[in-house]
């Protein structure tokens, strides 16, 4: 393509005046060197090769994201069908992903290229509860050997997120003004919501704004799975059916604007984020979200230069976030101490700043650098309410601190029309800390002290490697492997949370296990090692049919996993009983250990052709196992899915588009005897879905578990979704979260 030379874009009519004081400061910049002379009316510049897919990646295609916006306002479910995606359990919009027996931190998710921190004890607010399935746009997956251009700070796979890119109107348009809205009605758990967008934009400006709220109530299982009766015993009018899934409602709002201008070289975007969510409740948790209020800023830059590309990103994203018993809980000293519940707070602050670029150095090669910064502050308190724990405030984390400085290289080269080579290094330096904390009262004081009176200042270097190659001997196949070292430290939660009273530790659960956590300052960065092979072959245009396989094999240095809690004094959890408790909820502490896991992952597709006014039929299916083992204690790794399929056969005709949809997963037996895990038995879910699609108007129609099954979702965690759940006995421990019952779901969307 061709754009005018930088002076004259700089000044002229072609670029937008609001981006000329930008573009004069990029000019200066020492890559300006690069440049062609100013004097030369135009730069033709090629377009930049597509880069590599790496091994294991894959994106989920439009009509996945689509039938997902009607039965889920869980963004996270719209990974469901990508090859080695799990989800493990949490609330209603606050599913972690888990992939290839990874999850939560240890993955690098990113939303519209921001790395979004969880500010919570229990990770209420992961990084994709942070954007509303309908504004999704695209979704992609780097399940296998992660490039240092899109990893870091993580051990697992990098998910990346998208909203809709800035549109702007054709040349000789004038004015774009389109929108959409749209409502969607879930029976199991009444289920409703509504979205609406806009745009307007011109040649050189794009304006659009995103809205969405989504809400539920509990949901059902298929059967009862416990008895029926008060959801807490002080109040007696909130009664739940034996099949009711206790803390399991929601209800979310999400707002977004986005402003964005161009010229023919260079693109700035502003988007500007609002979420609040009045309450979410967590069946596998014993506290509820009361409220989560976040506020994004997120401004990026795009140009395109002689010498090649250039990206930059800033970002600061603040959460407030507070935690209380939901109506389905209560606080264990009754109503006659008059006590408002359980108040938890929490404010975490992350910012951000990325740049990178891309050279093509030569017909072959091609150079990707870029650099990172994120600082993170966090404060986590507890206001005293009752039952002896006034007048001080429980300072869980305060003064948290965690800072991230990274640069990397990534030399990618295109040998020949069958060899591909990427080879790649980042080296990342992490720096944490935490302010002097207090307990409650007097019970709290020796664990205290000794935790003020500590070194608490981490800093952790990380060198991060990654190599791959593929080979494409044919129109028919092709071949890719290659090989990570990657690195992760810790999280504020995992080093810095301190009492081992039990309250406290009931607390601290990132896995909804329903056991108690507690920190240690000694933890010890994570460090991998992953080897990953894909086997890929497909018809000539991709089109017709195709298999792939890859499977993998990662040996985790140092992984963060646990170990049963020891300790004395007045308030600790960690009695000797705790150490040899093979039924119940037990007490763990945060401890480096070494894992081994490996798996693979089957997918595959055929067209089945044409059938007569019955239309086009396609048969598409996945098929995952992984295996994660402790090697230091030789127990199962805690929450990892057993084997599991899908299988959909397809039709389309015309405007209208149906699938059938079978699960199968098999029986749990591979558990955690650490934090007690229950295994779960097998079982099959059927799904229906069907849409039709006219000009303006589409109409999304489904019935998930159609034959309403009763299931325990392998990482759906234990049930703790009643009563008075901060209490450490009233619980009964042996109840696992139940899987929803059959639930028919209807979407519209208009456009305009």
């Amino acid at each position: 393509m061709t754009f005018p030379s930088r002076s004259r874009a700089c000044t002229g009519r072609s670029f937008a005046p609001a981006l000329r004081p930008l573009c004069a400061l990029l000019a200066a910049l020492p890559f300006s060197a690069f440049a062609q002379d100013a004097s030369l009316q135009t730069i033709t510049i090629k377009a930049p090769k597509a880069a590599v897919e790496p091994v294991g990646a894959s994106r989920a295609d439009a009509d996945t994201l689509q039938q997902g916006r009607t039965a889920t306002s869980d963004t996270a479910s719209l990974l469901r069908n990508l090859p080695g995606v799990s989800l493990q359990g949490a609330g209603g919009v606050s599913s972690l992903p888990s992939i290839h027996g990874m999850t939560d931190d240890r993955l690098r998710i990113q939303v519209d290229g921001m790395d979004l921190v969880s500010a919570c004890g229990n990770h209420m607010n992961p990084p994709l509860s942070y954007i509303d399935p309908t504004r999704v746009d695209s979704v992609r997956l780097f399940a296998g050997v992660t490039p240092v251009s899109v990893g870091g700070d993580s051990i697992g796979a990098t998910i990346q997120v998208e909203s809709a890119p800035p549109e702007f109107a054709a040349p000789g348009q004038g004015r774009l003004v389109k929108g959409q809205a749209g409502t969607f009605y879930r029976s199991n758990g009444d289920g409703m919501g509504a979205h609406l967008s806009g745009t307007y934009a011109t040649e050189q400006m794009s304006l659009r704004y995103d809205g969405s709220t989504a809400q539920s109530d509990n949901y059902q299982a298929a059967r009862d799975f416990k008895a029926a009766g008060p959801a807490a015993t002080d109040k007696p009018t909130q009664w739940l059916r034996g099949d009711e899934v206790g803390s399991s409602s929601y209800k979310t709002r999400n707002h977004s604007l986005a402003y964005a201008v161009r010229s023919d070289a260079h693109l700035v975007e502003l988007r500007l984020g609002l979420q609040d969510i009045p309450y979410q409740n967590f069946p596998n948790q014993r506290m509820d979200m009361t409220g989560n209020d976040s506020h994004q800023f997120n401004l990026r830059y795009q140009g395109q230069y002689t010498w090649g590309q250039l990206q930059a990103r800033a970002y600061h994203e603040k959460t407030r976030h507070a935690m209380n018993f939901g109506q389905d809980k209560q606080y264990w000293y009754g109503p006659a101490n008059n006590v408002p519940g359980m108040p938890m707070d929490t404010e975490g602050k992350t910012t951000g700043l990325q740049v990178k670029g891309e050279m093509p150095l030569s017909a072959r090669d091609t150079l990707r650098v870029g650099a990172e910064l994120q600082n993170y502050r966090l404060d986590d308190w507890w206001l005293p309410s009752g039952g002896g724990m006034a007048p001080d405030t429980f300072w869980n984390i305060r003064d948290g601190e965690r800072d991230r400085f990274d640069v990397y290289g990534e030399w990618e080269a295109r040998w020949n029309p069958q060899w591909l080579s990427q080879i790649g290094l980042r080296s990342s330096h992490v720096r944490s800390n935490s302010g002097p904390v207090q307990g409650y009262n007097g019970n709290y004081a020796m664990e205290a002290n000794a935790f003020n009176a500590s070194d608490r200042k981490r800093s952790d270097n990380h060198l991060d490697l990654t190599a791959l190659a593929r080979y494409a001997p044919n129109a028919n196949a092709s071949y890719e492997f290659g090989f990570a070292h990657k690195t992760r430290s810790p999280n504020l939660y995992e080093r810095y949370t301190w009492s081992t009273g039990g309250m406290a530790m009931r607390m601290i659960n990132l896995a909804g296990d329903g056991n108690g956590y507690v920190g240690n300052l000694d933890l010890k960065p994570e460090t991998a090692n992953t080897l990953s092979a894909t086997a890929d072959w497909h018809d000539a245009t991709g089109e017709r049919w195709g298999v792939k396989l890859t499977p993998y094999l990662t040996y985790v240095n140092n992984y963060i996993d646990a170990r049963r809690c020891s300790g004395s004094g007045g308030m600790t959890a960690c009695t000797s009983a705790n150490q040899t408790a093979s039924t119940g909820f037990v007490y763990l502490q945060f401890a480096n250990q070494d894992a081994r896991l490996h798996g693979f992952d089957l997918s595959g597709f055929t067209d089945l052709g044409k059938h007569g006014q019955w239309g086009q039929f396609t048969l598409s299916g996945v098929l995952s196992y992984v295996n994660g083992k402790n090697r230091t204690t030789g127990d199962h790794l805690y929450n990892t899915m057993p084997l599991n399929a899908r299988v959909a056969l397809t039709q389309r005709l015309g405007a209208w588009t149906a699938s059938a949809e079978v699960q199968v997963v098999d029986g749990k037996t591979r558990v955690n005897a650490l934090r007690n895990e229950l295994p779960t038995a097998g079982y099959g879910l059927v799904n229906l879905r069907a849409s039709y699609d006219w000009k303006q108007v589409r109409l999304d129609v489904g019935i998930d578990n159609l034959f309403d099954r009763f299931y325990n979702h392998p990482q759906g965690g234990a049930y703790v979704g009643q009563g008075r759940t901060m209490a450490a006995t009233a619980v009964p421990w042996g109840v696992r979260v139940p899987g929803m019952g059959r639930s028919l779901n209807v979407g519209l969307t208009v456009k305009f």
